[in-house]
């Protein structure tokens, strides 16, 4: 059965310094009724306990590992924080290969191929004038540092994340389609809020960001990360959740048919679907039938417009012949 603590979809700081975050904490998180109230403000109806969740993240400097099926809204969580907050949103799409240099920082090699044409024409006269061999060698090794130093840099989202100076919200999407060594990488950074770059050393976060972490659970993820986040599952909603959810998101939707199409889809649900529809798609069914002017449903509308809540030939035409019964049993 559905749990109520679904929200509405269109879609760590170090231990010791739990209270580093305030610049970042105005307001919408001074408590969890203030999240809730927020958060309904900007379009998310958030339950008392994915709220409480933001609490705890935002006050204890946890990142948040956000679980459930795809159309929740783990992503729109994210979006939402960041909006309330009043960050920037810094988002890491996650896939398999991917390597620390497409999420950390990479170096302009463009940039330093046209440094080593302008360093080859320096060098030959620094060599030659040079009163020694060791003067000409301290030379050469001080002008080829250049080439890993900052202005050559090239920040990926996680640096770039740590190193806003108002903080921000890092966004590390569907992190299970990344591989295990990319998860490992992630550990420095979700545990102090810093990165380790050979040539330059370690960069920390001057003020760490709010961070959230999705997951579709295509694979399970290890234990060192999920230690080191707070965990929040967001399942499919139930019937009252997902009304307030429609109501806010399509506020053109009359209230009788908003009961009657979130009924319909809970009925769906019950089925035997190679994929159950998701929040999001209800939100689309809904915006659907007001572009279409429906009033209430029938099965004709129903049988035009399947196509938008089920998304494989064989789930739309299994449930084409209950279209009558489902109607039925939603009143």
């Amino acid at each position: 059965m559905a749990s109520p603590d679904s929200l509405a979809v269109s879609t760590g700081l170090p231990d010791e310094a739990p209270g580093s975050r305030t610049s970042a904490v105005s307001d919408p998180g001074a408590s969890v009724e203030s999240l809730i109230e927020g958060l309904g403000g900007i379009g998310y109806i958030a339950s008392r306990r994915i709220a409480t969740a933001l609490y705890l993240g935002l006050h204890l400097g946890k990142p948040i590992l956000v679980e459930g099926p795809a159309g929740v809204g783990k992503t729109e969580l994210a979006i939402a924080a960041s909006q309330l907050l009043g960050l920037p949103l810094i988002r890491m799409q996650c896939y398999e290969g991917l390597d620390e240099s497409k999420a950390l920082y990479e170096w302009k090699y463009g940039k330093q191929l046209l440094y080593t044409q302008i360093l080859k024409d320096h060098l030959g006269r620094s060599l030659a004038e040079a009163p020694s061999l060791a003067a000409a060698l301290e030379g050469l090794h001080q002008d080829g540092d250049l080439f890993f130093s900052e202005p050559f840099l090239e920040p990926r989202p996680l640096l770039t994340a740590l190193r806003q100076p108002g903080g921000a919200v890092l966004l590390i999407d569907e992190i299970d389609k990344s591989d295990e060594a990319f998860e490992a990488f992630l550990l420095e950074t979700l545990s102090a809020f810093q990165v380790s770059i050979p040539e330059l050393g370690v960069i920390r976060a001057a003020t760490p960001p709010v961070v959230f972490l999705t997951s579709n659970n295509v694979r399970d993820l290890g234990d060192a990360l999920k230690r080191r986040c707070l965990h929040l599952h967001i399942p499919l909603p139930d019937q009252a959740l997902e009304e307030r959810i429609v109501a806010s998101r399509v506020p053109g939707v009359e209230a009788a048919l908003r009961r009657q199409l979130v009924a319909f889809v809970q009925a769906l649900r019950a089925r035997d679907l190679r994929k159950l529809p998701s929040i999001s798609e209800t939100v689309d069914w809904a915006r659907a039938l007001v572009l279409l002017h429906v009033e209430a449903l029938d099965p004709a509308v129903v049988r035009e417009t399947l196509n938008v809540l089920l998304k494989f030939e064989a789930d739309i035409a299994a449930m084409d012949a209950q279209i009558g019964d489902l109607l039925a049993g939603v009143g």
